[in-house]
């Protein structure tokens, strides 16, 4: 359903540029004597009168405002085609290939009308196949209300001659359809086309059986940038503020995603520009990057370093980590504060056994006392140690999904 578009000039052409549309219009204005009340349908139509307007097979209507607060319903009818119609039509396209191609690019063939209309079949109306119709008290026919549906119709049969093979009963996808049927049909020996599967089953096969891609190669560490050593065909744009070095930096980085795409691994589809920018400064390690980059986040140089290690030590699910304090689940928190209860019952002196466990617990963390080690639950289920270096917190270690573990890495660290 679309709004009718507005007429851009005045006069009865001005409402179709191409011959099948001037064509429409001929056979409306060719169906009646009456050119006032054509008129004053050109008039609506231009100034946007016209609601949305709804093709389907043998009619099209939409809503007319007139002189009364509530628009009328106004629609025109025109006889759908037989099925013999329809087999004569899709055989006169299918017999050229122009004809297809022209239909593609949003044109009407004018052979192509002319060969149906020879053989008996009518994609254009004729003026006596228009059936105007309206709620309105006017007598006239067709009313003025009807007349602006038709030449808001005609606007939309000069952008998309489909509007015309969808007012005689068949739409776009039901006549490419019908023509590829016959293409098939026309092959000698044409095999019936697998079902197929699902893409993303077909793509999980392909990753299981996929043969082990090569590494990607990476830039010579020592090689210079210039135009004589690099093995780009062009330097980049001047005004890009890239050297040579740094597009083959950045073409081996894509390289190395899109590996780790074909890999099944899709965790850098989903990262914001920040999160990409902490990415490169952990792959791509210079220092003048590293500059650049803190630059172009705003972040200060310790608290971009901070997030490279979390990075490092976990990926994109690491930097969340770092940067995120979400509540936690409950339970999972109260299970790693028994775990590491009791491994530190088993570290104290014998002679303090009842001494209160130095645990402190806020949202996804859990802080030993003042020893300046943390552990925070991430969204993977595992933890991801920390410690305390000059009042800053900082990632220490891989995670683990046992918290034990994860603070003995801390603990060692």
């Amino acid at each position: 359903m679309t709004p009718a578009r507005r007429a851009p000039t005045r006069g009865a052409r001005a409402f179709a540029a191409t011959w099948w549309g001037q064509a429409w219009i001929t056979a409306l204005e060719d169906s009646t004597l009456d050119s006032g009340r054509l008129s004053r349908g050109r008039t609506y139509a231009r100034k946007g009168m016209v609601g949305a307007v709804v093709v389907g097979p043998g009619q099209m209507k939409a809503p007319v405002q007139g002189s009364q607060p509530r628009p009328y319903r106004s629609s025109v009818h025109v006889p759908v085609l037989t099925d013999g119609q329809w087999g004569t039509l899709l055989d006169a396209i299918a017999a050229r290939a122009g004809h297809v191609a022209a239909l593609l690019d949003g044109e009407m063939p004018a052979e192509l009308v002319e060969d149906t209309r020879a053989a008996g079949v009518p994609l254009l109306p004729r003026p006596t196949e228009l059936d105007p119709e309206c709620s309105c008290p006017d007598w006239g026919y067709p009313c003025k209300h009807a007349a602006a549906l038709c030449y808001a119709i005609a606007a939309r049969i000069d952008e998309d001659p489909f509007v015309l093979f969808a007012l005689r009963g068949r739409d776009r996808e039901q006549v490419f359809a019908a023509l590829r049927e016959r293409r098939m049909a026309e092959r000698p020996g044409a095999e019936e086309a697998p079902a197929g599967v699902p893409a993303a089953a077909a793509y999980a096969r392909w990753t299981e059986e996929q043969p082990a891609l090569p590494e990607p190669r990476r830039p010579a560490a020592g090689r210079a940038a210039g135009p004589a050593n690099s093995h780009l065909p062009v330097d980049p744009p001047a005004e890009s503020g890239l050297s040579a070095r740094d597009l083959e930096r950045l073409a081996a980085d894509t390289a190395g995603r899109a590996r780790q795409l074909l890999a099944g691994d899709h965790t850098s589809l989903a990262l914001a520009q920040r999160q990409d920018a902490v990415r490169l400064t952990v792959t791509q390690r210079n220092p003048e990057w590293f500059h650049a980059l803190q630059a172009g986040t705003g972040l200060r140089p310790m608290e971009l370093a901070r997030l490279t290690r979390a990075w490092r030590h976990g990926g994109a699910t690491g930097l969340a980590v770092a940067e995120e304090t979400p509540p936690a689940d409950p339970a999972a928190m109260s299970a790693a504060r028994t775990a590491l209860g009791e491994a530190l019952a088993e570290m104290a002196p014998r002679d303090t056994p009842d001494a209160p466990l130095p645990l402190r617990a806020w949202r996804n963390r859990l802080t030993l006392g003042d020893t300046g080690l943390q552990l925070r639950l991430g969204p993977d289920g595992r933890w991801y140690p920390y410690i305390q270096e000059n009042g800053e917190w900082w990632p220490c270690a891989s995670a683990d999904p046992d918290p034990v573990a994860a603070l003995t890495a801390a603990w060692d660290r």
